[in-house]
């Protein structure tokens, strides 16, 4: 009897939730007028369209975007960048303007296919390559299995090393549960978007009003949000023996204030990474190249044109 009164209540509190923070998917052709440009370019991938931008002169370099987040996480990077290279950033399928992939797929064997015919269709050759997070997992699988294509290589607080020390994100634990699942799918307060990036910033203050409506914009993407549930409750291949088939020059870049992902994993990348070195930045979080766009941009020129890093900032 009571728990069933319990679980009445539940669903009551969670429908009235639900009610207070319902909000609609947000149809693509309406997000380009904000997130697409003059440089906006489409692929087609597997029954999906692929958004992805191109602009600037030079050396090709890849831009890859981590879990939740979008091409324009990178927007520091380009004004920073753009005189010297090709700046080539994309909205990995699940996320941004690209939307969900038509079977579900969100394996990094998937992901890479996508950089593959991305790469083919544009007739590069070689590249620069950069990932943080989901990104930088993508990004050293990618080398590891394309050297020929990746001629130096960027990873900024880079996913696929687990140990001790490593939890799950609260929002990726928070998915798992069927009901909150449901819930999720139509109920996006922005207030969860911005605790979110309050774990992810190591500066509390640089999370404006903004910067959230941006990404609660994009999460809003119609068939983001199942896409968010359906790549966290995808089963993980464990990769790991892939990290020391890097051959190309890498930088490791991470913040010490990283809750996501703790910042002592850059060596365990670097251990096994043949030709690689690191920056800590001490006041930066998960997503360094977002937080402090001019010092890590400029910190990446100098590993892509030979220059001496220093390893704590």
């Amino acid at each position: 009897m009571y728990k069933k009164i319990a679980t009445v209540t539940l669903v009551a509190v969670i429908a009235t939730f639900v009610g207070f923070h319902f909000y609609s998917d947000i149809p693509a052709e309406k997000l380009k007028k904000h997130f697409a440009n003059a440089y906006s370019h489409y692929l087609n991938f597997e029954g999906m369209t692929v958004h992805y931008q191109d602009e600037g002169t030079g050396i090709p370099l890849i831009l890859l975007h981590g879990t939740a987040s979008s091409l324009q996480t990178w927007d520091g990077w380009r004004k920073q960048l753009r005189q010297d290279y090709r700046i080539i950033r994309l909205d990995l399928p699940g996320f941004g303007l690209s939307g969900p992939h038509p079977n579900k797929d969100y394996s990094i064997a998937m992901y890479d296919r996508m950089l593959s015919t991305l790469l083919d269709s544009l007739k590069i050759d070689e590249c620069y390559l950069v990932g943080n997070s989901l990104g930088g997992e993508i990004a050293w699988n990618f080398t590891a299995r394309h050297p020929a294509k990746v001629n130096k290589l960027i990873l900024i607080s880079p996913s696929g090393i687990r140990n001790e020390t490593t939890t799950s994100p609260w929002v990726f634990d928070l998915t798992k549960t069927p009901l909150i699942q449901q819930a999720l799918r139509y109920c996006t307060p922005k207030f969860l978007v911005k605790q979110n990036l309050l774990e992810v910033y190591g500066d509390d203050s640089k999370v404006d009003d903004k910067l959230v409506n941006r990404y609660h914009q994009t999460l809003l993407r119609s068939g983001n949000r199942q896409a968010f549930i359906d790549r966290i409750s995808m089963p993980k291949k464990d990769n790991t023996s892939m990290i020391g088939q890097v051959y190309a020059p890498t930088l490791i870049m991470w913040g010490k204030k990283d809750v996501w992902i703790p910042s002592e994993l850059a060596t365990k990348f670097s251990d096994k990474i043949a030709d690689a070195s690191m920056i800590i930045y001490e006041d930066a979080g998960h997503v360094p190249m977002e937080e402090i766009p001019i010092v890590t941009a400029q910190d990446a020129h100098k590993f892509f044109s030979g220059q001496m890093l220093v390893y704590i900032r």
